[in-house]
């Protein structure tokens, strides 16, 4: 029997051990789904969290108070991934909350920023190559840019990819060539910063069950898709916000430089 999709939802009670405490995080896309979750997952567990969305501003306060009315410590902020500018603008926020809460530097970050257009090949637009390419691919290099020289000693990166990099899927070419490329970002960073004790590594998640996949895919294709895993069900956000926790966490130091497969056992 499959559990209900309508049964589970994107704010079910968060799991805190405090872990984070004292600690300062940057999520980029973290007004919705799964950039939500792993913002929620990090307040609870004491750190103060910039996050970044691009124009739903009602979510994104809500967020923002239902995580304050818990006690956490966050902040939103309005930001086009696409855009360098942006980006920069996004980290001298970070800069400047984090003096005056937890002090300066960041300690953890996450790059989740992504959009998705499915299109066979041979229709897919210039426009629509771009944008998928400019946020996802150029938007997390930039986003890795500015961290560099912020992250602390022993910080933790960990950004958001997908499945589909691994398992080709008609329709997905640009959006699974630019999470690829992420992935390889990844990769090189985990080099590049591990002489400061810094771990990085990436999340590939298979369908969950966000907002955006319930406007686009009918409840019907949800659960044929649920019927294909193991556990008879489609990922919910806190499931890779799970995930997330433990990479972000203390107890994941030897794991760097990896691609962390949460699909519920789609092989």
């Amino acid at each position: 029997m499959i559990p209900s999709l309508a049964s589970m939802n994107e704010t079910d009670t968060v799991q805190a051990d405090k872990t984070q405490a004292g600690r300062t995080a940057v999520v980029t896309g973290g007004g919705r789904g799964i950039g939500a979750a792993i913002v929620r997952r990090l307040a609870a567990d004491g750190a103060s969290v910039v996050f970044s969305y691009r124009d739903d501003t009602d979510a994104a306060d809500r967020l923002v108070k239902q995580i304050r009315a818990d006690g956490g410590s966050v902040w939103a902020v309005k930001a086009d991934q696409a855009d360098r500018d942006a980006v920069i603008r996004l980290f001298d926020e970070a800069d400047r909350r984090f003096a005056g809460s937890a002090g300066p530097g960041l300690n953890v970050l996450v790059v989740n920023a992504g959009t998705v257009s499915t299109c066979a090949i041979d229709e897919v637009s210039e426009d629509d190559y771009e944008r998928i390419m400019a946020v996802n691919t150029k938007g997390a290099f930039f986003t890795l840019q500015q961290a560099f020289p912020r992250l602390r000693d022993h910080a933790r990166v960990v950004a958001v990819s997908t499945m589909s990099t691994v398992y080709a899927s008609g329709g997905e070419s640009v959006y699974a060539a630019s999470k690829a490329a992420v992935e390889q970002f990844i990769r090189v960073a985990a080099k590049e910063l591990g002489p400061r004790g810094i771990t990085a590594n990436t999340i590939a998640p298979g369908p969950t069950d966000t907002d955006l996949l319930r406007a686009a895919v009918p409840e019907e294709a949800r659960q044929a898709v649920a019927h294909m895993t193991p556990l008879g069900r489609l990922a919910q956000p806190s499931d890779i916000a799970e995930v997330a926790a433990f990479l972000i966490g203390p107890d994941s130091g030897w794991i760097t430089g990896q691609n962390i497969p949460a699909n519920g056992g789609l092989v």
